[in-house]
């Protein structure tokens, strides 16, 4: 689906949403109190909290039509409880707790939802490394980020305390799979983050595959594809584009070029490697599961979809959606697939359906 049409339709549902508020801030004790004396007034009341919204959107558009939208949910569940309670109990509340309890339920959520978007949290998988059968004989611990959309929820030097505590868990290496800038990412922050990986203490080093933002839709942020390379080469990092490189005498990596790019099929890329090696792609799009699946490759690493992001998008999106899956790990024939939900967001502060992480793959 065009993405305007989406905008437009989000755009109308706002809209729609806007009005509702009004006649809901309008039923709350203030205004009846001020509608004893104008009717007017009253209403411009109830009107002056969507003027707040209306606002807010002139900094983030974006942002502000999906908290629209969360608030406009919220408030039509709690309208419709309150409607079949009445009904039951042939009672009426001089008191509006529906719309308080609206506001209430609807702030904590947003809440929630910032701080799980700002905190990043590990997440552990273990895998036996098993290839044409046989066990490998040889491990790795692989640190995994992917979706850091620099900027966004933290700037380089968040980013760089994000690469200390990965530090920590001593990883043989680490691959950044996709959109590690953003259009709206900051030349400073994304020097910042490239240092930060230039810092990195590893055995085997960084590798980095493209994803559909790094190389920008637009033309107004303040540095090109080309400046990225160039820092992230600068830094020590690795960039991988329908390439394969070895890792250790057991292992190598497969970086795939971002399907939103003209690249090889997984089929041709894999007649180049090593068969007697165990096999890790990147991918930043987790949608080629089936043709990958049908070759030699033993694990596949992917991102993009942020984990479902917002609730339910996640339920929603695994089903009509064109990924392959949404988040965590599943096998198909001889392949392991792990999608990360990102270590930061796109263009909004809060995730609701999933988290932020960065993840730490033990091939045993």
């Amino acid at each position: 689906m065009n993405f305007a049409v989406i905008f437009i339709g989000l755009g109308v549902v706002a809209l729609v949403a806007a009005i509702y508020f009004v006649t809901r801030f309008h039923k709350f004790s203030i205004c009846r109190r001020i509608e004893k004396k104008s009717k007017l007034l009253a209403w411009l009341a109830a009107f002056v909290p969507v003027i707040g919204m209306g606002i807010l959107a002139y900094f983030s558009t974006f942002t502000t039509i999906v908290i629209i939208l969360h608030l406009f949910i919220i408030w039509l569940i709690a309208d419709l409880i309150g409607y079949i309670i009445k009904k039951i109990t042939k009672k009426t509340w001089k008191v509006y707790w529906q719309g308080i309890g609206a506001i209430l339920f609807f702030l904590a959520y947003i809440t929630g939802g910032y701080y799980v978007a700002h905190n990043v949290m590990e997440t552990d998988y273990t895998i036996e490394a098993v290839n044409e059968g046989e066990k490998v004989g040889e491990k790795l611990r692989i640190a995994m980020i992917a979706d850091a959309h620099i900027s966004a929820t933290f700037d380089g030097e968040g980013f760089a305390k994000h690469v200390k505590t990965i530090q920590e868990t001593e990883p043989d290496l680490l691959v950044i799979v996709g959109d590690f800038v953003d259009d709206d990412s900051k030349r400073v922050d994304m020097e910042k983050a490239c240092a930060a990986l230039g810092e990195l203490k590893t055995k085997y080093g960084v590798y980095f595959v493209f994803g559909n933002h790094d190389r920008g839709y637009f033309t107004y942020r303040d540095f090109t594809a080309t400046d990225l390379v160039e820092e992230l080469e600068k830094n020590g990092v690795t960039i991988l584009e329908d390439e394969i490189v070895p890792i250790g005498e057991k292992y190598q990596l497969i970086g795939r070029q971002d399907k939103s790019r003209s690249r090889a099929d997984i089929a041709t890329l894999m007649t180049w490697a090593d068969l007697s090696k165990y096999s890790i792609v990147l991918d930043h799009q987790p949608n080629d599961f089936e043709a990958e699946s049908k070759t030699s490759a033993d694990l596949v690493l992917t991102g993009h979809t942020h984990g479902g992001w917002l609730f339910p998008m996640a339920y929603i999106s695994s089903r009509i959606g064109p990924d392959d899956r949404i988040y965590g790990m599943e096998k198909r024939n001889n392949t392991n697939f792990i999608v990360t939900s990102g270590i930061s967001d796109w263009n909004l502060p809060i995730k609701t359906g999933t988290k932020s992480e960065f993840v730490i793959i033990d091939l045993e």
